[in-house]
């Protein structure tokens, strides 16, 4: 009974949610580059030198014609948050 509680709890802990939403579309076509800008936060309000802007992850893969833009955000236990902008195009 002590191991099933400790390995329930140890799951409990390294657990995480993450999800990854389109936001947008273009009819552009989809290129091979693609450029990602994140940051993180903590407790959901410290977030310092956070940038995951479609224009920093444009920039970050050489883009300049957007063709799609996803947002995906991994959550940790509710105390750490990263935030992550996917940009595809040419």
């Amino acid at each position: 009974m002590k191991n099933l509680l400790s390995i329930t709890l140890l799951s409990i802990i390294i657990s995480s949610c993450s999800i990854t939403k389109p936001v947008s579309a273009t009819s552009n076509p989809i290129g091979s580059k693609v450029g990602k800008s994140s940051g993180t936060c903590y407790f959901k309000v410290i977030c310092m030198d956070v940038d995951a802007s479609i224009v920093t992850a444009a920039q970050n893969g050489g883009i300049t014609k957007i063709s799609t833009v996803d947002y995906r955000q991994k959550n940790i236990l509710g105390v750490i948050q990263k935030h992550e902008c996917i940009v595809t195009g040419e």
